[in-house]
């Protein structure tokens, strides 16, 4: 399994927008998108202006398939709503009790 991470910064006072925006306008293209398996999105709870998305895949391939043909149609979307560029790193997720991955059988 494969993880995106999406860190944003929001407008001011954005911050519970943007999450809905997430909920209902990203999520159901995720859904549709090939080999992703769950989002989960993090408001903080100290800085107002800070979210975090993590969405999973099942494959590497899948995720990036899903940044190049997109993502950027998302980010547009969003753009009213942050700051400024949003920061995506990546990673293999190493274990998860949700997912039921246990370390070494990640994707």
């Amino acid at each position: 399994m494969f993880t995106r991470t999406v860190e944003v910064t929001t407008k001011s006072g954005k911050a519970k927008e943007l999450s809905h925006t997430i909920n209902d306008q990203v999520l159901p293209i995720l859904k549709k998108q090939t080999g992703f398996v769950d989002e989960t999105v993090l408001v903080s709870d100290t800085e107002s202006t800070r979210v975090l998305g993590l969405s999973f895949w099942n494959s590497k391939e899948d995720a990036e398939r899903y940044h190049r043909e997109q993502y950027p149609k998302i980010q547009e979307m969003l753009k009213p709503l942050i700051e400024a560029e949003p920061v995506v790193r990546t990673f293999d997720v190493h274990t998860s009790t949700t997912h039921r991955i246990a370390s070494g059988k990640a994707a």
